[in-house]
């Protein structure tokens, strides 16, 4: 019978539901939710935006042009306000100057549990929410992302490059024609997948190209697994992310060569509170994986697009590379001798900048709390009263696109973070120093712990193909962003471009 509710599940049984069966269930359901959500504005509580669509909200608007959306409701609001975006309630701050708010008060705003509810739903992840002592335990391992521990895992990585690059593309002494976005990933995800979790010795290309690739289906749908939809009505999602997890259980990972000391150490925490064979273990990995390469891939992209399209940005690049190989005694001969510490990459000051300014205008990553309690932000513009249950973020779209800031802003200018010759971190609005100005990687607790190791793996990258190879754009068009991860990272291209590369003679 259409429309029949489960008893064991209680849930429509969707494949007994015809078209106006559905029809009729959406139809109810809107109904239900206009009659549920009848939210006002309270005194003393930021403006409150709802659009007109039941539990969307307004995030149709966002999704078509987030910046625009977002300076319109500024213009209209002022820079703190409550909208409603797929069910959830978000009081977005766009002042710089009070991102502190948000930061300071983490006992009431709470990443952890916003961040564990993500987990659980992107990931299949859910004894952190009771496990405190796990997660914290966890949060211990991304030590060995940073120190002696990183230049470790950049020796282990430089290693894996070349093994790539002399096995396949320093074999391309002709043309070459590629899609930019697949060659992207694919090599981002190869060095980084057997970096920290080491190598299948047998059928190793297969198991990676297949990961990869299943990888990439799950990644396309991650926005709409951490909203409210059911994962049943998103396709095959689930069974794909099923078979990652057994890919990545940890009866598969101990056969791997050359693991990592923050895999280990994550293992041996993983095993401490879960049987062996327990297949949560593996959401686990998939987690770290996503957390790893989801948003170096785009970033990677983008800092490769912009050179292939800006070469005075590529020809100063180079000319920095080329003086930091001479100064340390290395020559681009034939096979594989360039061999940079962590300083020298860190020393590729116009590389950096390259990369920022990249990620300046990719990056929609936003802090986001959970308002555990009623609280009132105390603000120099007035005080804002916040509910229990709703979410608080920083948009920093809004600050990376500010001509105050940045001139120009929706300009790439490769040396926008360099200044008489050195890095470049002052900047000022209103006439003050600005304390964040460049937010990819978030702010406070939960800024990325990998930030590091991902700014080496793509300096190193960078660094070789530029070094090694002649590189050139064959379709020389302007790409737009892909807001399919809206308010989630670096994000995606919106269409891919054809570029060319061969070894240099």
């Amino acid at each position: 019978m259409a429309g029949e509710v489960s008893a064991a599940t209680g849930r429509f049984s969707l494949e007994r539901l015809g078209l106006p069966g559905l029809a009729l269930a959406a139809a109810l359901l809107l109904l239900a939710l206009c009659l549920l959500d009848r939210r006002t504005r309270r005194p003393g509580e930021p403006p409150l935006i709802k659009g007109w669509l039941p539990y969307l909200g307004v995030v149709l608007k966002l999704r078509k042009d987030p910046l625009s959306f977002m300076k319109t409701l500024q213009k209209q609001h002022g820079d703190t306000f409550t909208v409603l975006l797929g069910g959830k309630y978000i009081t977005f701050i766009l002042d710089p100057f009070q991102y502190q708010l948000v930061i300071k008060n983490h006992k009431q705003l709470s990443f952890r549990l916003f961040s564990n509810k993500l987990l659980e739903k992107a990931f299949s992840i859910s004894q952190l929410q009771k496990n405190h002592d796990m997660n914290d335990e966890l949060h211990l391992c991304y030590q060995f992302l940073q120190g002696k521990s990183l230049d470790i895992l950049l020796e282990s990585m430089m290693q894996n490059l070349k093994q790539v690059f002399e096995s396949q593309l320093l074999k391309t002494t002709s043309w070459d024609t590629a899609q930019l976005y697949p060659f992207c990933s694919s090599i981002i995800f190869e060095i980084t997948f057997t970096t920290i979790y080491g190598k299948v010795l047998v059928c190793d290309n297969k198991f990676i190209s297949e990961l990869r690739d299943d990888f990439l289906k799950f990644d396309d749908k991650f926005a709409y697994l951490v909203s409210n939809i059911p994962i049943e009505l998103l396709g095959n999602v689930k069974s794909i992310r099923k078979k990652i997890i057994k890919c990545l259980s940890s009866e598969n990972l101990a056969n791997m060569q050359g693991r990592s000391e923050v895999f280990q150490s994550r293992q041996d925490v993983l095993e401490k509170y879960y049987v062996h064979e327990d297949l949560e273990i593996g959401a686990h990995h998939l987690g770290f994986l996503w957390a790893s390469v989801a948003n170096t891939i785009p970033t990677m992209f983008w800092a490769m697009y912009y050179l292939l399209r800006h070469p005075e940005a590529m020809a100063a690049v180079r000319d920095e590379i080329d003086r930091l190989l001479q100064s340390t005694g290395q020559k681009k001969g034939s096979g594989f001798p360039i061999h940079l510490t962590r300083e020298q990459l860190d020393s590729l000051i116009c590389l950096e900048s390259t990369i920022f300014e990249a990620l300046r205008l990719s990056s929609y990553s936003t802090t986001i709390r959970f308002v555990e309690e009623d609280l009132t932000l105390s603000a120099e513009t007035g005080n804002y009263c916040v509910r229990k249950g709703d979410l608080v973020a920083i948009f920093p779209p809004i600050l990376h696109g500010d001509p105050e800031i940045f001139e120009a802003p929706e300009e790439f200018r490769y040396d926008r973070f360099i200044e008489d010759g050195k890095k470049k971190t002052t900047f000022f609005k209103r006439g003050k120093k600005l304390k964040c100005y460049l937010m990819p990687f978030g702010t406070g607790t939960s800024k990325c712990p990998g930030r590091f190791f991902a700014l080496m793996e793509i300096k190193q990258l960078l660094v070789i193909l530029l070094t090694y190879f002649d590189l050139e754009i064959i379709d020389d068009k302007p790409i737009g962003l892909n807001y399919n991860r809206l308010l989630f990272g670096i994000q995606y291209p919106d269409s891919d471009v054809l570029f060319r590369y061969k070894v240099k003679s």
